[in-house]
């Protein structure tokens, strides 16, 4: 992927920022866009990008972000949508405000990054990886927003990658179980519901942002050209399997 183009949505979250560190790893360029200015520009300075702070849920601004990073570097070769929240509640007490900002972070910045990036490279091709969840295929309690969004990012996923796959563009997804970032770290701070959370996951523990960085570069990967269309389970078996009692 050395000098690679590409474009990281959440990029100042656990997940999008391990994704920024492992492509900077290999050389690749990058545009990193997120709400905060501040650690973003931090992350830049890290990996040698460009930083653009950006609301994901307005399409316009993501757009704006990848006809940055084609003035900057020439154009693109991957967009990765981190862009993600996390409503543990039942539908009856879920409220509309709750209801809208979850389908608009998870759902609207995933359908704006398909727009934006394939709009951009739809003449030499390359990789849309978007973030779903295990939740979106596994009847979870109290997930009902979050997985009906997250479950929305799969329909687009396997959408785009026939709308798109005669341009060479690959669309895929990872389902990730629970991960240790900031954003679950109201979870995993409590023991007793980290306990309970660990023993729902085969392999018997919580995943880290490289985890799941190392799948979305996987898909990323030029050298996995023949892949599209897929959703990739980076969730300990929790999507899949059960754990033995």
């Amino acid at each position: 992927m050395d000098n690679n183009v590409f474009v990281i949505l959440g990029a100042g979250g656990g997940i999008g920022s391990a994704v920024a560190r492992r492509l900077a790893q290999h050389g690749a360029k990058l545009l990193v866009a997120g709400r905060s200015a501040d650690s973003l520009g931090e992350l830049a300075t890290q990996v040698g990008g460009i930083a653009v702070p950006l609301d994901a849920r307005n399409p316009a601004e993501v757009a704006e972000a990848v006809k940055r990073a084609e003035s900057e570097f020439g154009g693109i070769d991957g967009i990765v949508n981190c862009v993600g929240s996390l409503l543990l509640k039942p539908a009856h007490v879920t409220t509309d405000e709750e209801w809208n900002d979850t389908i608009a972070t998870n759902l609207t910045s995933a359908f704006a990054a398909v727009r934006a990036g394939a709009r951009s490279m739809r003449k030499q091709g390359g990789s849309i990886v978007l973030v779903s969840s295990a939740a979106a295929q596994t009847g979870l309690a109290n997930h009902e927003a979050i997985a009906a969004a997250k479950a929305g990012v799969i329909g687009l996923t396997r959408s785009a990658a026939a709308t798109y796959a005669p341009h060479n563009i690959r669309v895929n997804a990872v389902a990730p179980g629970l991960v240790r970032t900031p954003l679950t770290a109201r979870l995993t701070a409590n023991e007793t519901a980290e306990q309970a959370s660990v023993a729902m996951h085969a392999l018997g523990r919580l995943g880290s942002p490289d985890d799941v960085a190392s799948a979305i570069l996987f898909l990323l990967d030029s050298a996995n050209s023949w892949v599209t269309g897929q959703i990739l389970g980076v969730d300990g078996g929790l999507g899949s399997i059960r754990p033995r009692g």
